[in-house]
Parts: structure tokens; sequence; C-alpha cells
């Protein structure tokens, strides 16, 4: 059990993100796979299973106690069968999960905005306790959390399902704490996420821009920043950026500022393209969540990191792996 402790001012520094990163998901989906999970998952964990082999799903104990471990640092190691994991199981998925974790945390900030942040604390999980100043999280190590000021980052996850809540600290020394809680998916919903795995991008167009940025001119069709771009392909920040400088210069997107954030849409010449290879084959990438409502205390925003933020003094970092 996992007793987080909040002082007076963590209230005013939690935060929704929509995905805690890929290295993250990625673990959490290797482990799903080996202990098993929700019903709504079966068709996924079959689809993976087919695709990886036994090894990558199986530790070698038989049965993995406690918690998956989590990667540090911002990508993924060339070492043991996560990458394998990535590339089959998670990123053909990778947009439709993250576009549905969108919509959820969205759906937690008009919570917050109707009843508080400790309302969106009470309603995290019907296992997740919230009794002030304590959030108590079942499962997993006996430890208390303080957080310090630090405030809370809330991450959504299809993919944790031994527990309805975990810790988790991607790099050491992180300034902020993230708390990946499960979501239970519907059965509409799952088969929407979990259906055949979108179709390969053309090898043409993969083969004039790179396969990465392929994909990123794809999602672009769909206004975002560079974060919401990050968390689509599922690299880093500092990645996305690089990919966005390079089509901006090949004049497929353009870049405007809003104060501190940048949004990235594509041009008419980068969708003559898109068209052109893709045979007319549309992006469903899911857009960002639009509040329309912002009161002046306790305000909702949309984060950089393409979630629901609630008012903080600090905007927390992203740790996206550098995933290719």
């Amino acid at each position: 059990m996992q007793r987080i402790h909040f002082d007076s001012g963590d209230l005013l520094r939690v935060s929704l993100r929509a995905t805690a990163g890929a290295a993250v998901e990625t673990a959490l989906a290797q482990y799903q796979l080996a202990v098993g999970g929700g019903a709504c998952s079966a068709v996924w964990r079959r689809q993976a299973a087919a695709s990886l082999p036994r090894r990558a799903i199986t530790p070698p104990s038989g049965s993995p106690p406690g918690d998956p471990e989590i990667p540090t640092g911002t990508g993924l190691s060339d070492d043991g069968f996560l990458p394998q994991v990535w590339r089959r199981a998670v990123a053909p998925y990778w947009d439709r999960l993250v576009g549905h974790l969108e919509a959820e945390c969205d759906a937690r900030g008009r919570v917050a905005m109707a009843g508080g942040v400790q309302q969106l604390l009470t309603t995290l999980h019907p296992r997740i306790s919230w009794r002030n100043p304590v959030l108590t999280v079942p499962g997993g190590p006996d430890e208390d959390v303080h957080l310090d000021g630090r405030g809370l980052v809330l991450c959504p996850s299809v993919f944790l399902s031994h527990r309805p809540g975990m810790v988790v600290r991607p790099r050491p020394n992180d300034e902020r704490v993230l708390l990946v809680f499960e979501v239970a998916l519907d059965p509409r919903v799952a088969e929407r996420i979990w259906g055949a795995p979108p179709r390969q991008q053309p090898a043409s167009l993969n083969a004039l821009v790179g396969r990465t940025r392929a994909a990123a001119l794809r999602v672009l069709r769909v206004d975002c920043t560079t974060s919401q771009l990050a968390d689509r392909l599922g690299i880093s920040a500092a990645g996305a950026s690089q990919h966005a400088s390079v089509l901006r210069e090949a004049g497929l997107i353009t870049t405007r500022r809003f104060r501190n954030t940048v949004l990235h849409t594509v041009t008419p010449l980068g969708i003559a393209l898109l068209d052109g290879h893709d045979s007319g084959s549309r992006s469903r990438t899911s857009a960002p969540p639009r509040l329309t409502a912002v009161p002046s205390r306790g305000a909702i925003r949309p984060e950089a990191t393409g979630a629901t933020r609630l008012k903080t003094a600090s905007p927390p970092r992203r740790h996206g792996p550098a995933l290719r």
C-alpha cells in the first residue's frame, strides 16, 4: 500500500497528463501480457502474444512478483525485450490509445472544474481512497510518499491491471511524482482500440521523408503542440521538435507560437503529399481536448502534453522515450 501525503500547496500542483510515456506504458504492457488482465484487453493480449517470442512475455521466474521494472531515462535500451514489445504490441495502437487517454483526462478535468481537486482525487478509482491530506493506493510496496510541495501528476493507463494505481519515477530525482492509475475499458471502446492495427505507412512516403517524419506528418493533419506530437509518436519531446523542424524547413508544416507553446499545422503542400501517397486515407488521430470554460480560481487548462492541467506554479517536465 502506498500512501501519498499532500502539503497545503500540493493540491494546487495536481495535474492530469494523457500518458506517463511510451517507456512506462510498454513496461506495463509487457507485465500485463505476462500476468493477464481484464476481459476487454483479451483481444489485444492474443494479438500481441502471437507476434512476440514467448520469452518476451514470460519472466524467468514464471510469475513476476510485485510491480514491473520501469525503465529509467528518456528511452528504451536495446537490451532485453521491451523494444520488441513496443514495436509489436504497443506502437501499432499508440495513436488510438493516446486519443482515448486524452479524452479520459478531459472528462476528469471537468470533474475537477465542477467539484475541485479533492473531488478528482476521490473519483480516481473505486479502490483508491482520499482522506485529506492522504491519498491511499492499495497494493505494491508499503511506503509513504511525501510530495513536499512538488505536486502530483496523474496519468491514466489501460495497461495497468494488477493494481489500481502505482507511483512511478521514470527518471531518478524527478521533480514531480507520477501516479499511474488504472482505466477500465468498456467493450465498445476496447473494440475500437484493439481492432486491426492501423495500416502501415506506404514505403514510398517513408523513403521520401523518413518513417518517423511520415508518421509525424499524418499526425499533424490535426493541429497539435510539440509535446502532443511526441506523445502520439512515442518519442521524446526533443525528437519531436527536431522532426517538426525538418518538416517545417521542407514547407510541409507551419508553426505558430502562443506564449510558451508552439502549434504545428500541416500545409497544403503537406496535405497534397499525404493524399498522393496514402490513397486518400485520412488519419483518425483524436484532436486534443478543448475546454470551453476556464474559471478564475483553480483553473483547468490544456497542458503541453496534450492532457488537462490544473493550475500550477510551473509546468511539469515531460519524459518521452526516444523510440525509433
